[in-house]
């Protein structure tokens, strides 16, 4: 089953953001036979961070929620909320992203 996982970054989440990018991004990999995609959401100009979406490839909302908690970046408090919603897959064209 897929599980989005939508993020809100907290205030204080560029300050953070440095100190925990090497760990988050060594999780992220050691992930890699769940996680569908990732990335992070900005503003519109794409000059400031608001959050994260993630889509993860788990049989349960506990094993989405597991790899939520196992993120050093929910650890470390960066996140103000995060949801997760159970989603069908329709289309995939991983090659529409090329360049993005």
């Amino acid at each position: 089953m897929l599980w989005a996982i939508s993020r809100v970054a907290a205030p204080d989440f560029a300050e953070k953001r440095e100190k925990g990018l090497q760990p988050h991004a060594e999780y992220l990999r050691s992930q890699k036979n769940i996680l569908v995609i990732s990335g992070a959401t900005t503003n519109d100009d794409g000059t400031q961070f608001v959050g994260s979406l993630l889509i993860v490839n788990v049989k349960t909302r506990a094993e989405a929620q597991a790899f939520v908690d196992g993120d050093p970046f929910t650890k470390a408090g960066m996140f103000t909320k995060v949801t997760i919603t159970r989603m069908n897959k329709g289309q995939f064209n991983p090659g529409a992203a090329e360049g993005a």
